[in-house]
């Protein structure tokens, strides 16, 4: 028996899922979740290294790693790759003049041997904003359809007024659980 059986069997028993929260700086991911785990979000910083926030959801505990997206620390992104189920790549939808550079990002992100076959969020955040961008033009900038190496679901969603946050991760956790806990 290999030691990724031996994990995969020690998982199924948790019932646990490692969701690694990732953007540029000032897409709104720690925003997203405080406002899914219930706190205030009036005053957020940047994130200048991690956070970890564990929930609970659908009988599964999701821990959810809020990693800086500054430029100097992307660099630093490959040290949370390990174990992950899931990425969750916030967008703000309203900042054009970054996509191209988010885009980049997203498309090394996901050549990543270590995040091979995890299941891919990507949450189109800001969209209370007037001059968000639309779903299907973010689809395009960003390339998503190109993505054949992993699942993946776009959702426009606003991390102030909450709109479609738990969708999106009712959704992951189905592909992912779908993946991981198959036997069940």
């Amino acid at each position: 028996m290999g030691l990724h059986t031996i994990l995969r069997k020690n998982r199924q028993k948790e019932r646990e899922m490692r969701l690694l929260v990732l953007g540029l700086d000032n897409a709104g991911k720690t925003t997203i979740l405080k406002k899914l785990n219930g706190d205030p979000i009036d005053t957020i910083s940047p994130t200048l290294g991690f956070n970890i926030i564990t929930l609970v959801h659908r009988e599964y505990k999701l821990n959810f790693w809020d990693v800086g997206g500054q430029k100097s620390i992307r660099s630093y992104w490959r040290n949370y790759f390990e174990q992950t189920d899931g990425v969750v790549w916030v967008v703000d939808s309203a900042d054009q003049r970054r996509l191209e550079t988010c885009q980049q990002e997203l498309a090394a992100l996901l050549k990543e041997e270590r995040l091979a076959g995890a299941s891919l969020l990507v949450l189109a955040n800001k969209q209370d904003i007037a001059g968000a961008l639309a779903p299907a033009d973010l689809i395009q900038h960003l390339a998503l359809p190109t993505i054949t190496t992993h699942h993946w679901r776009l959702l426009e969603c606003s991390a102030v007024t909450g709109q479609n946050l738990l969708q999106g991760i009712d959704w992951v956790v189905e592909d992912i659980a779908s993946r991981i806990y198959m036997y069940d």
